[in-house]
């Protein structure tokens, strides 16, 4: 999917270690299916339609870039890592857990083993309280009503207990907020507005993205390189240092920290490798005065990836006035990266290798590379 579906996800168990095991399921979905955005108290219910011990019940809202279909056959597969045998007739039964799919932003789907809207949620309070906890304003899309209209009308009118026991987010693990200030720094094509974009997303960062569309000398560039190199890195260093400056400067009381896919210092790199010396020393001059004044990131990562990979992903993105760039040129950038990371003695920085990579469309190469972040 190009676009995130937000899904929500109902979650039952009664059988052994009850909120162990739902715990156990909302940080699965967290690495196989998406993020994690909000997950409602716990409930305890009675057995509805069989005899059992009562059931621990939640509800979950996760953002991901699966497709429903698609989400459904990893939940499948986490609850029989998880000890579920589901009977082949579809009789109730004990289970140690339960992920039923409520509602998507595809709306409607009916498959042979999937229909969303749950076709029994308006009739299941062990559904509707806690998805009204985290969603009251959803709508049914066949109901047209919002769940809470739905539990209020219920006919369901089993006893439904709030219990002291809470679930814990899993991305309450990967503490990103303690660096304050993260830059996801990498040549052309690495990834690293792709990899700020879901951090931001999903930490409640505030995302500073550089300014490509923006910068009419850049086709130019392209090009004729020797013409356009000086105008380009001025013009680039300006907009990155003056969207620093006022970005980073300026604190945002609703966000947790920072997130930039690029660094200040990424200007002397290029500068560096398409200026003339002369220009380079007059660039240089400039260049200093403005990095002096800016804060410098509290982590910097940069994400590598071989230069077959990056023409890959350079290709694959389709932008007209990149079809032509150089292996030699993206070696050259790649080299310029190394000597600076070399130089900094006093930051904190990680080179992670992507090559084998891709957190855009595996959520577990995501979360290895936030485990890298701050091994």
């Amino acid at each position: 999917m190009s676009k995130p579906n937000t899904i929500y996800i109902s979650l039952g168990s009664n059988k052994g270690d009850r909120l162990s095991f739902l715990q156990k399921a909302v940080d699965e979905i967290f690495t196989r299916v998406g993020a994690v955005i909000t997950i409602s108290g716990v409930y305890q219910t009675p057995a509805l339609g069989f005899k059992s011990d009562d059931f621990y019940n939640s509800c979950i809202e996760v953002t991901t870039y699966l497709t429903t279909q698609e989400t459904l056959d990893k939940l499948l597969s986490i609850e029989k890592q998880l000890g579920r045998h589901r009977s082949v007739g579809g009789d109730y039964e004990a289970r140690t857990i339960d992920l039923d799919i409520i509602l998507s932003t595809e709306g409607n789907v009916a498959t042979n083993d999937l229909i969303v809207p749950h076709p029994r949620m308006q009739d299941r309070k062990f559904v509707l309280v806690p998805l009204n906890e985290i969603a009251s304003s959803a709508l049914h899309p066949i109901f047209n009503k919002e769940i809470g209209e739905l539990l209020k009308s219920t006919s369901d009118t089993s006893i439904i207990k709030k219990v002291e026991d809470t679930l814990l987010a899993p991305k309450s693990k990967f503490a990103l907020s303690s660096f304050q200030y993260l830059t996801i720094e990498g040549n052309i094509g690495a990834g690293k507005t792709s990899l700020s974009n879901q951090i931001a997303e999903e930490f409640n960062a505030k995302l500073v993205l550089e300014r490509f569309a923006d910068n009419p000398f850049l086709p130019k560039f392209y090009e004729d390189m020797e013409r356009y190199a000086f105008p380009l890195e001025m013009s680039f260093l300006a907009d990155r240092y003056q969207r620093l400056q006022d970005d980073i400067g300026q604190l945002d009381l609703f966000k947790d920290f920072v997130v930039s896919d690029y660094d200040i210092y990424k200007s002397l790199i290029f500068a560096k490798v398409t200026l003339q010396p002369e220009e380079y020393g007059l660039y240089k001059k400039v260049f200093d005065i403005m990095y002096s004044n800016l804060p410098k990131p509290g982590l910097y990562v940069y994400l590598y990836q071989n230069t077959e990979r990056l023409l890959e992903n350079i290709k694959k993105r389709g932008r007209v006035y990149e079809k032509d760039i150089a292996p030699e040129y993206l070696e050259k950038i790649n080299k310029g990266y190394f000597e600076f990371i070399k130089s900094q003695k006093d930051r904190n920085v990680k080179i992670i290798d992507i090559s084998d990579r891709d957190f855009v469309s595996n959520r577990s190469d995501y979360i290895w590379i936030l485990e890298k972040i701050l091994a």
